[in-house]
């Protein structure tokens, strides 16, 4: 059978199964639904090491211990922010307002699913569908298509030993675009869960059905004078490293306040990083970025020594990133845009309102909505930031690529975060389990009607009902000729 239609009918073979099983897991217990999702983290957390080195193996991309910890987060970490949550029955009581709501759950979920983290997305999303009572589908992006799979099953055959009924989760095998388009746009798909490319993104939400999607993380790091530097750089450089800058959060560009920056810059050197002269940082622009402003997919997700060598030159052996010292931003600097590799953007600014006007040049070249990261101790640099920044997740002091998921913050733990209408989205939520539920609110008379609500209505110049019907009649029937 042709590819494309193979994946058509398997779309809507995976989409039937899942309705049929939410069918009678939308009439799961409390207990039951916490019972499988314990099941289901345990899982995916006991086969976080395997899967992380096939998603490595598989797309290339990235490092396999840093999946493992991705995927353990994935699981067993995002469980932890759910596991109380209550989403079935009566799951609040407003006895002040006399409101009492009750979850509902969606239906079936379409999940699309990125190469950059297949494995860890794929049991987020598994457990916070199951957890709100949806039935899950999952579409792998081509290149992560076995390794996704992988993922999915693990959460299946976990859930359905711990009691769920087959189907609830399944996952395409023969992908495809119009196979995925089918998902999307299923009579019984619910709803849509999109992480990935902008493209992908951009044809979740045109399907009509409802969705959330994320937006690209262009994320500028302004460290200031105030800042803890020995920190700031151990974690930029640990952070923009990690799994070779996969995470949509991963820092993009470095705002040092002048005063501090030749000391940040050394201090990023003994972690790793390796300061590019003109000639590199220009072979770099080449490299990154093919001649349509696309990225290089020889160079996403790739070591900077390996980023280097393809870049044409060499640099010493444990070198953790890649650094290219800029002075514009935009259109006419493509390394100010997001990077999905090893390499970091060097910027210089006189202050930090300079340093403000910056980071916001920066997001405004391609993440809106998204993040910021600051390093300071000045809570009055910190609170302008937050004020100021046209994102949703500002991070102090701590790593953009753990930050913003939630490891190492208190923001929601998650693995798809909106941009919000600033960058397209329909929230600027870190996505979860609340957010695949609707509520029903039942609400209970609180204030008798006003006494005008039972007014009778008002007659035409004071004439009675049966005087303005008699009227009409006559008007009627001088029109008809009677």
């Amino acid at each position: 059978m042709d590819t494309d239609l193979a994946s058509i009918q398997e779309a809507r073979d995976l989409v039937a199964a899942a309705r049929a099983a939410w069918e009678t897991w939308r009439r799961a217990s409390q207990d039951e639904v916490d019972r499988v999702c314990a099941a289901m983290a345990e899982a995916g957390y006991q086969a976080a090491e395997r899967l992380g080195r096939l998603a490595q193996e598989e797309t290339g991309y990235g490092v396999a211990l840093h999946k493992k910890l991705k995927n353990e987060f994935g699981s067993r970490w995002i469980w932890e922010s759910i596991r109380d949550l209550k989403t079935v029955g009566v799951i609040r009581r407003d006895e002040a307002r006399r409101v009492v709501e009750i979850a509902w759950p969606m239906g079936v979920v379409a999940a699309l699913i990125p190469s950059t983290n297949p494995t860890s997305t794929t049991f987020f999303k598994a457990l916070i569908a199951v957890k709100a009572r949806n039935a899950i589908v999952f579409s792998p992006h081509p290149a992560a298509r076995r390794c996704t799979y992988e993922a999915a099953q693990t959460m299946a055959l976990a859930a359905e030993n711990a009691g769920a009924p087959p189907g609830l989760i399944g996952c395409l095998q023969q992908v495809s675009l119009p196979g995925t388009q089918e998902l999307m746009t299923h009579r019984q798909t619910a709803v849509i869960l999109a992480t990935g490319g902008a493209p992908m993104v951009r044809a979740a939400h045109s399907t009509g059905k409802p969705a959330y999607g994320v937006g690209p993380g262009n994320v500028p790091v302004y460290v200031d004078r105030s800042a803890d530097l020995e920190k700031a750089a151990r974690y930029i450089v640990a952070s923009k490293a990690f799994d070779y800058s996969t995470i949509c959060a991963t820092e993009q560009a470095v705002i040092a306040d002048a005063p501090i920056a030749a000391r940040l810059a050394d201090l990023m050197r003994a972690e790793g990083a390796y300061f590019c002269d003109p000639q590199q940082t220009d072979a770099l622009r080449r490299t990154v970025f093919n001649p349509d402003g696309s990225l290089n997919g020889r160079v996403v997700g790739k070591s900077a020594e390996v980023v280097a060598e393809v870049a044409g030159f060499r640099v010493p052996a444990g070198t953790r990133i890649l650094v290219t010292p800029l002075t514009k931003i935009g259109r006419d600097e493509p390394l100010s845009h997001e990077k999905m590799t090893t390499v970091l953007a060097w910027y210089t600014a006189e202050g930090w309102e300079q340093g403000c006007e910056m980071s916001i040049a920066v997001i405004e070249a391609g993440g809106l909505g998204h993040t910021q990261i600051l390093y300071a101790t000045d809570e009055k640099v910190i609170l302008a930031f937050g004020l100021e920044k046209p994102v949703f997740r500002i991070l102090v002091n701590t790593m953009g690529t753990l930050g913003a998921i939630g490891l190492t913050s208190g923001v929601l733990p998650s693995l798809t975060l909106g941009p919000g209408g600033l960058g397209g989205a329909i929230t600027s939520d870190n996505i979860s389990a609340q957010h695949l539920l609707n509520i029903k609110r039942l609400a209970y008379e609180t204030l008798p009607p006003p006494p005008e609500a039972f007014a009778p209505g008002e007659t035409m110049a004071g004439l009675s009902v049966d005087e303005i019907e008699r009227l009409v009649r006559q008007v009627v029937n001088e029109i008809l000729g009677k």
